[in-house]
């Protein structure tokens, strides 16, 4: 909620948008996240405690949430979860160095590769890795401007990886004592295997830590001596080494093995993504407390809240309980801003149609966030989602239930104009039975911030 000046004022639950722009007293500002500016109020006029936000960065997907906290206790106001597209940055990459590979050598006078004589600055990161840092912080940018952030929260490391590494057993009270003890090998362990079970493959299901040569047998406590196991696989192997338990499944062996002893660049361009965000969330000038994964999930652990990414972003950094967090996240998935490619191409590189001049149709283009409200027919009913438009008038509209094609555009209104993500919601994870629920009207869902 903004003042009439456009700054940012203490976040109001749905019901009160509701009854504030019913009277006339506000104005709506942007459909997605909800923002409405008050006509008669300024921030000079209004108690504005502020409120915290706090950041889980990931490789695929990045929570993030808002809160209030007072004497250790947060309470989930806004929850968001940001889907990056390295992967897509990362695949385009490579086509393109592909491309101009043949094109310096296929049927022409040698040209010396010139990628050796660049000289990378001091902290680069890889396009698809800033990426995801970039786009955190424009987020961070669009939520200080309709909300009055205070203090930030972030995770700096996964895990400590320096802690980790192959030539140090894991020895030492830092991480055999204490109520965080073993947090921060279960947290590398989850993310090496892939949080399923080595042996049988099994996901969603509680996993333990086994050894791959048991203790009992003389196996160390190193982390390439550590994998996950399910209770019925763990159970079963007992005090069994691994060759022995797999001795009729010759190639599980030698990828469970192969696995224990990969090295951690993976963890490693992770970290380096987590630091880079700090730095840049550092140069904000906001108030940033850091933690790492262990920490955090020790305090879902505590609080009884189950796993996702924007629980993970409400429960980062020193708290002492979560009073409740709101029933639906706000998925948003960078989808670019469009090409300036005006061809396709077929496999061999070929043009085979040409796309059109011009990118807006019958008022709209593709990426608008638009409502369809279909009166008769097989598509009869609202939908609401990210259009691609088409020179017919026929349009194609993609909600969270799939993509619904051929919509007339007279069915069409435009809600929001493309800014480079989709929107979509989903209920947040149901709550644990020993966590008490969201106090009623107290968190806020798709309908704003």
């Amino acid at each position: 909620m903004l003042d009439r000046r456009g700054r940012p004022l203490q976040p109001c639950s749905p019901r009160r948008a509701k009854e504030l722009l019913r009277k006339g007293r506000a104005a709506v500002v942007r459909h997605t996240p909800f923002v409405i500016r008050l006509r008669d109020r300024a921030a000079a006029d209004s108690t504005v405690k502020g409120v915290e936000a706090g950041i889980d960065p990931g490789s695929r997907h990045t929570g993030i949430a808002v809160f209030t906290g007072h004497g250790g206790s947060r309470t989930g106001v806004y929850a968001l979860q940001l889907d990056h597209r390295g992967g897509a940055i990362r695949d385009k990459l490579t086509t393109r160095a592909a491309l101009r590979r043949r094109r310096r050598s296929a049927n022409l006078r040698y040209r010396a590769p010139r990628f050796d004589n660049r000289v990378k600055p001091k902290g680069w990161l890889a396009p698809s890795l800033r990426h995801r840092v970039d786009t955190t912080m424009s987020w961070v940018a669009r939520l200080r401007r309709w909300a009055p952030v205070t203090v930030v929260h972030v995770e700096r490391v996964s895990f400590d990886t320096h802690a980790m590494s192959a030539g140090r057993p894991l020895q030492g009270a830092e991480y055999r004592q204490g109520t965080l003890a073993g947090y921060e090998v279960r947290e590398y362990l989850l993310a090496t295997w892939g949080r399923a079970c080595a042996y049988c493959g099994a996901t969603s299901v509680p996993l333990n830590i086994d050894h791959i040569h048991p203790r009992a047998r003389g196996g160390s406590d190193r982390i390439t001596n550590l994998t996950l196991a399910c209770v019925p696989c763990n159970q079963a192997k007992n005090a069994t080494p691994a060759q022995e338990f797999l001795k009729a499944k010759p190639a599980l062996l030698a990828k469970i093995l192969r696995q224990a002893k990969l090295p951690l660049r993976d963890a490693a361009a992770v970290n380096a993504t987590r630091w880079a965000l700090w730095r840049a969330l550092e140069a904000t000038g906001l108030p940033v407390t850091t933690a790492s994964g262990g920490r955090t999930k020790w305090n879902r652990s505590r609080t009884g809240a189950p796993k996702s990414h924007t629980l993970d972003a409400l429960h980062v950094g020193c708290l002492e309980t979560v009073t409740g967090w709101p029933s639906t996240v706000l998925v948003v998935k960078a989808t670019g801003r469009g090409t300036y490619c005006r061809t396709r191409t077929d496999r061999y590189g070929f043009p085979r149609l040409r796309l059109p001049r011009t990118k807006t149709v019958r008022g709209f283009q593709t990426g608008d966030l638009v409502r369809a409200n279909v009166p008769t027919g097989k598509k009869a009913g609202v939908h609401t989602g990210r259009v691609a438009v088409r020179s017919t008038g026929s349009f194609n509209i993609t909600t969270r239930h799939g993509t619904m094609q051929g919509i007339d555009h007279r069915h069409v209104r435009l809600l929001q104009r493309a800014d480079g993500y989709g929107y979509t919601t989903h209920p947040e994870t149901r709550h644990d039975a020993t966590f008490p629920p969201p106090p009623e009207g107290g968190g806020l869902h798709t309908g704003g911030i």
